[in-house]
């Protein structure tokens, strides 16, 4: 009788291993779909546009005949290796599912997901780009009205503490 628990707690073991795996198996390709859906794939693409343009700067300040042309597009696609090397998709896409999937359950990927696919989704999905970058200038713009009046409080602060000094 006891071999017999023992073979069907094994089994349900097994069965619920199993089970497990599988569903983590499938919130992580949940996971991997969202973040192509949401075009994380494509983050880095405005990094690499950044170094070619440092690259083809510095070949430009350096008077460089056009003949040697060559040599730079040699040193952009080296920078372009090391980038791949070090954000490229495949590097990142492991990272970005753990991530993902350790902050969002099953069901919010899902939800996630369904929501991307809608048309607002991809609205979202298509305006985020300009939106990022014009909150970005808004709060920059409205910290350098402040950074004057925070200098000036530093600079009373540090009065303050040196006349208390002993």
């Amino acid at each position: 009788m006891s071999r017999f628990t023992a073979f069907c707690a094994t089994v349900l073991l097994t069965c619920g291993s199993t089970q497990a795996y599988a569903d983590a198996a499938s919130h992580a390709a949940d996971a991997e779909r969202f973040l192509l859906l949401a075009r994380a794939d494509r983050l880095t693409v405005p990094v690499y546009g950044q170094v070619q343009q440092m690259f083809t700067q510095r070949f430009a300040e350096s008077q460089a005949p056009a003949s040697k042309q060559a040599l730079l597009e040699r040193y952009q696609a080296k920078a372009n290796a090391a980038l791949d090397s070090a954000v490229g998709w495949p590097v990142l896409k492991p990272e970005l599912v753990e991530l993902y999937t350790r902050n969002f359950d099953e069901q919010e990927m899902q939800e996630l997901l369904a929501f991307y696919r809608s048309p607002l989704g991809q609205k979202v999905l298509d305006k985020m780009p300009m939106l990022t970058a014009q909150s970005a200038r808004l709060t920059q713009n409205k910290l350098e009205a402040a950074v004057p009046r925070v200098n000036k409080l530093l600079a009373e602060m540090t009065a303050e503490l040196d006349a208390k000094k002993p």
